[in-house]
């Protein structure tokens, strides 16, 4: 099972850009779809994208779709958030996490269920 280390949260000004890491700890992150999701403080975890294990397939969330991008560097077990044009409804704690099952599975779970592993999260505000 692989150990998830987020990196990268902040404050930033609405418009602006964040790039968010996770570190993977395990053998078998290359073998493993990655994803991000997010809750804030009033609302249910909810799904943000993921990415397959060789970078082939992704699946975003219709709010973040051409604002954020996903990545991966499988020789550096980490896989990257790039958001971009922040908007204050994006303030949220980023979850990353891992799974066996395809991309859209993960885009479709029930508030993330049925994930490898988590990570602790890491803070993203947006001030307007």
């Amino acid at each position: 099972q692989e150990q998830l280390v987020e990196s990268g949260g902040g404050l930033v000004q609405a418009g602006g850009s964040l790039r968010l890491s996770c570190a993977a700890f395990g053998s078998t992150f290359s073998t493993q779809s990655m994803g991000w999701f997010r809750q804030a403080s009033v609302k249910e975890r909810e799904f943000v994208v993921a990415i397959s294990g060789r970078s082939s397939q992704t699946y975003y969330a219709d709010s973040v779709k051409g604002r954020f991008t996903i990545s991966r560097d499988n020789a550096k077990n980490t896989v990257y958030l790039q958001m971009d044009n922040l908007r204050p409804e994006d303030t949220a704690v980023y979850y990353c996490a891992a799974s066996s099952g395809t991309v859209r599975a993960m885009g479709v779970s029930t508030r993330g269920a049925g994930m490898n592993a988590w990570g602790k999260g890491t803070l993203v505000t947006v001030s307007s």
